[in-house]
Formats: structure tokens, sequence, C-alpha cells
């Protein structure tokens, strides 16, 4: 693999789709462009697959679940291949890291943290491979036994997102196959080239050919998966829209479904909480990743008492927010990561100008000369804001943050709830007996006290309303990739009346 330096100076290199253990090119010979959003610059090239190269893949992976070496596979085997997996991503962290920096424009900071954590992930669902069990179930019938078993569901589907595309694809990918699922996975169109170049571990960890696929291509290649009758589940992360469009695909065959999706989240900050901690909780929250994440607090409620100070504490640090290269370690807020998603971004600046929000600072793209190349867009953050504004309901996916006020807890609730997502919420107070009470009454999938962000593989993550089905992590997401099947022994004398199977 080249240097970082060679790939954004370099001559576009060109990478190739994992089908049945082969490296193969588009079908049709169709390619595009991974497009890096510091410089503006393709640096990549990858297969725009067809319907043709979807359906060679989703049959590789079906063979390999209904009769490869993988079908018969212990939960042993599979778990050794997973610890193995997770060795060999120890010692390619520098790569998989700047590959995503250079797709996406995401700091090396986040990012970086992002891939060490991968191996974790690999060994935690190892041993749930290992330990995956049913129930015996002490039933009313003489002479009868009842137990239940966890199998597989079958091919999966796991369509990522741009944000975070390893971090994100490790969350459906390692309790899939510590499962004894088999994948095929279909990357954003933004960054192809981490999957591409992490597929190429498998391999060499010995997973069987076909027990995980990846096709590459845009929105025509993920409608083509979503809909193939080969596909038993589609996990996706990705837009509420997007999601809808996937669940109405997978209904018409009744394929299951998980969805991650979009979010408003709320961080709710109470007068008698650590004002300078929640500053920087709520900075967190919504700059640090350029907002270009599901669970991003892009609403602020801040107390009426304390928004003045708050609003200024807040405005004064966000000023003092370092803007960059993404590959440097200094810089604290990178790119947006596209064309298309800059310019939404702009979009909802104006519109939000239009309903009659403050803007407080930002809203543009930086003068800074040495700035101009990239997909920068200031942070932003917007005062007088009403919840019923586009720009408090409608997920702008970038670095804008809404303040809006609240007077008491019941307000706070109410306007928490108004929306039609349900990821996250952050609560800012020194109050346990309000923590806990506000915790119980926001609708949120997932709720922080005093903290924002913190996720972890072994912690269940998901929304409620349109933000999504299932969960994503944790034992839940084991258990969402599996079938539970019931199982009834006689060790009797057999049926006696066949019109009364209970005699």
């Amino acid at each position: 693999m080249p240097t970082t330096h060679d790939l954004r100076t370099g001559e576009v290199r060109g990478f190739r789709m994992l089908i049945a253990g082969e490296w193969r090119s588009a079908s049709d010979g169709e390619t595009f462009e991974s497009i890096d959003p510091y410089t503006r610059r393709a640096w990549a090239r990858v297969p725009r697959a067809s319907a043709a190269d979807v359906d060679a893949a989703v049959t590789a992976a079906r063979q390999a679940f209904e009769s490869g070496p993988w079908a018969s596979m212990l939960p042993a085997q599979r778990a050794r291949l997973l610890r193995k997996l997770g060795e060999l991503l120890e010692g390619q962290t520098d790569e998989l890291t700047h590959v995503q920096v250079l797709e996406n424009g995401k700091l090396i900071r986040e990012v970086g943290g992002q891939v060490k954590g991968l191996a974790s992930q690999c060994y935690y669902f190892a041993g749930m491979a290992e330990s995956l069990h049913g129930h015996t179930v002490p039933v009313s019938v003489p002479d009868m036994v009842n137990y239940t078993v966890r199998e597989p569901i079958g091919v999966i589907a796991a369509v990522t997102p741009w944000n975070s595309p390893l971090s994100l694809l490790f969350w459906k990918l390692c309790p899939a196959l510590a499962a004894g699922n088999t994948m095929v996975i279909k990357p954003s169109e933004v960054t192809p080239v981490s999957t591409l170049v992490l597929a190429e571990l498998f391999e060499k960890a010995g997973f069987p050919p076909g027990v995980v696929n990846v096709v590459t291509g845009d929105a025509r290649t993920g409608a083509a998966l979503a809909n193939h009758p080969g596909v038993d589940k589609i996990a996706f992360t990705g837009s509420t829209q997007a999601g809808k469009s996937v669940a109405t695909a997978a209904a018409q065959r009744l394929a299951r479904v998980s969805l991650e999706l979009g979010g408003k989240s709320p961080n709710i900050i109470f007068p008698d909480a650590d004002i300078a901690g929640a500053v920087n909780g709520v900075l967190a929250g919504i700059f640090a990743a350029t907002g270009q994440t599901c669970l991003a607090g892009s609403r602020a409620l801040v107390h009426v008492d304390i928004m003045d100070a708050f609003a200024a504490a807040l405005v004064e640090k966000t000023r003092r927010i370092r803007i960059g290269d993404p590959l440097d370690p200094e810089t604290e807020m990178g790119t947006v990561s596209c064309r298309m998603q800059y310019d939404k971004v702009l979009q909802y600046i104006e519109i939000a100008k239009a309903e009659g929000a403050t803007l407080l600072c930002g809203g543009r793209h930086p003068t800074d000369p040495a700035l101009q190349q990239g997909l920068f867009v200031e942070p932003t953050i917007f005062g007088n804001v009403r919840n019923d504004m586009r720009i408090a309901q409608e997920e702008v996916f970038g670095p804008v943050l809404c303040l809006i006020p609240f007077t008491d807890e019941d307000d706070a609730v109410r306007i928490a709830n108004d929306s039609r997502f349900g990821l996250a919420a952050g609560v800012w107070t020194n109050d346990i007996k309000r923590a806990h009470r506000m915790t119980r009454r926001l609708r949120a999938g997932t709720v922080w006290v005093n903290t924002y962000r913190r996720t972890n593989y072994a912690t269940p993550f998901g929304g409620m309303k349109e933000s999504g089905l299932g969960r994503e992590n944790g034992l839940e997401a084991i258990y969402d990739y599996t079938e539970t099947k019931s199982v009834w022994i006689d060790t009797g004398a057999g049926i006696k009346d066949p019109f009364n199977p209970r005699a």
C-alpha cells in the first residue's frame, strides 16, 4: 500500500471488489472515483457494481452459508477466525486510519481511536460466538423435553455509511459472523476504499471464500442488493429517508431489517450543571466530528436563566476551534465529507436565517486562504431558535448547532421529545434525582448524563421513532442476527390419540 502522501499526490490507484474469494472488476467495466475532501482531488478508482455483480456476491454468500466449510464450522472455529482477524487488524491500524481520512475528511485523531478499537470488537464477539445458547424450558406436559437454540439467519446485506465507515461496519460484521451468517457488504460510494482494504484481511485470517463479499457502487448497487431475493436480512446505517426505502424493499419478501438512522438529538443544560463541562460536552457533541454523526447533539436546550452566559461561553470557544487538514493531529475540526453534503449544510444555514434564527458564529466557508481548497464549513451556532423551525426538526448532518431555551423540566422534556427522531440525548445536571427523572422521560435510545458521544461495542445502541429499528452492539446485536428455534422431544410412549396430541 502506498504512503498517505503518495495516495494524495500520486496517480489515481485502482481497486477491485471481493466476490467469492476473488478480486473482480465490475462485470460491465464501470468505475467511479474516490475524492479527498481536503484537496478535492481523486485518489482512488473503484468498480461500480452492476446488478449482475450483486447477484454473484449474494450467490457466493448463499453457497458459503448452505454448503461450504462455513456451514459446518463450529462456534469455537468461528471464534478463532474472528480472533485472527483482530490480530491482523492490530498490525494494520495506520493504513486503515489514513485511508478513511482521505475518503471522508474525518480527523485522524478520532479515526485512529476508532480503528484501534476494531480488534477489541472481534475479540468480544468471538467470545459471544462460543457462549451463544438457548434455554431449556420446563413445560407442563408429561414426558416432553423442550429447548430453544439460536441459529444464524442466513445471508446478511450490510449497507454502511460514509461518516465512520469501518467502525459502523464492525457493529454489523462482528455479531453477524459470530452468529454464523455470511455477508455482502456495500459501503457508501463516498468511502468505498477502506472497506476494500479491510477485505484483504479476511483471506489472511482464513475465512472461507464467499463468507464475506464486498461490492462497491452507488444507490443503484444498494437498491439491487436490498431487493435481491437471496438476502435474508438487511443491516443498514444511513438517512431516515433511505432507511424507509430499505424497509419497503425488505417488506416485499418479509426479509429482516435493522436500521440505524437519523437523529436530532438534544443536549439539555440545567442551571445546576457544571457549566464549563457542559460547554465542552456540547462542543464535542456537535463539532468534534464536523456534525457528521447520527448522534450529534445538534439541539442545545438551555435553561432561560443561563442562556445568555452559556451562549457567550459557547461562541467564544467555538471561534477558537482549529480548522484544517484532517491528517494533522493538531486539527480540531476537519472537512465536510463530500460536495453534495457541503452544499446541503450551506443550504440549511440559509434556511435557518430565512426562518428568523440568529447567526451567532460561523455560517460560511472559512476565509483563511490555506483552507480555500477544502470542503470546509465554519462551526456554526444559531440562537433564537424555535423547536418548530426546520433547522431544529430536520437532520443537517453538519457543524450546525441550535440553541433553544426552556423554563423547567417539563418544558425541556416537551421540547426534547417533540421530534420525529429518538436516537440520543444528553442531560447536564448535578442533581442526581433530576438525572434519573430525565432519563426515564426522554424518548431516546441512549441518554448520557454529564457526558456525550460515549459508545462501546458491549453496550447496545439504536434509536426510537424514526431513528431506527433494532440494536447494534452488545448481546442484543448478536440476537438480532439469529433466529430462535424451538425443539420438542417426546421421551415417553408417543402420541396415544392422534386427534388429541396432548393426551
